[in-house]
């Protein structure tokens, strides 16, 4: 869920604002993700937050194909150009939204599940953990779903692009893992591969999230309540002679299909 390159420090900040790419653009450093490199001094972090602050407010009042950048640097104070040099596309802003949502969730999760080594209410808390942290932000999510879906653009959760946002997640799932009492009952080789496979069924959530409109999000909670379990024993089963054949050629499908399609690095 990351950005393309987009339009120069120097553009007006005329026009849509929201697709356009320009190669001559420099990529985005790993770190400062959704941003172009600039100082990091706290006047440049605190201009960068405003924006971000400004442009999330922005897309829940207006919604997120009718903000521009322009509207976004007059709400936030600050000239069109400034703008441009910490975000240089109207899709940056969404990476950076997604980082921070990323690290918040993280952050929460490994809070809520510190003190339970049940797997199955570890991966539960996590995945509520995220509910909570994106409920703000329910309203306007379905408005730029239809961008981050087109598996060919660099919002896409799987893009190359994006990667520095979903390792935070994965790396969190790998907690979920590696901090209960099932980690190690399980295939080593199993253990390395899960985390990425409990990250796609959080894209899952996702993705049943964005479209529902029950109050607070209630469908999708009690998906989780009860598809939580379900995942976590069939995990559970995995450990047992009986099922090494399946869970092999599971392992197989993973890595041979699955895996290939999720981009592994960020833009350099």
């Amino acid at each position: 869920m990351a950005a393309t390159n987009g339009p120069s420090a120097t553009n007006d900040g005329s026009g849509t604002d929201g697709g356009g790419t320009d190669s001559s653009a420099p990529p985005a450093p790993a770190e400062t993700r959704g941003s172009r490199a600039q100082p990091k001094t706290d006047k440049s972090e605190q201009t960068r937050a405003l924006i971000l602050e400004t442009a999330m407010r922005l897309f829940q009042e207006r919604g997120y194909e009718k903000t521009t950048m322009r509207a976004i640097a007059a709400e936030a104070g600050v000239s069109v150009g400034n703008a441009y040099y910490y975000f240089s596309a109207k899709e940056f802003l969404i990476q950076g939204f997604y980082d921070r949502m990323t690290y918040d969730h993280a952050a929460d999760a490994r809070n809520r599940m510190a003190d339970t080594r049940d797997f199955a209410e570890r991966l539960e808390i996590a995945l509520v953990s995220w509910l909570d942290t994106a409920a703000p932000y329910h309203e306007f999510a379905a408005q730029f779903f239809r961008t981050a879906a087109d598996p060919t653009s660099a919002l896409s959760p799987f893009s190359n692009e994006s990667h520095p946002a979903r390792a935070t997640a994965v790396a969190l799932f790998r907690e979920v893992l590696q901090g209960s009492d099932l980690a190690p009952k399980l295939d080593a080789e199993l253990v390395e591969l899960l985390p990425d496979v409990l990250w796609l069924h959080l894209m899952v959530v996702v993705l049943y999230w964005v479209f529902d409109r029950t109050e607070d999000t209630g469908r999708t909670r009690e998906f989780v309540r009860r598809s939580t379990p379900m995942a976590a024993r069939v995990i559970n089963l995995s450990r047992y002679r009986v099922f090494r054949p399946i869970v092999r050629d599971a392992k197989g499908l993973i890595q041979d299909f699955i895996l290939p399609t999720i981009g592994k690095t960020a833009v350099k």
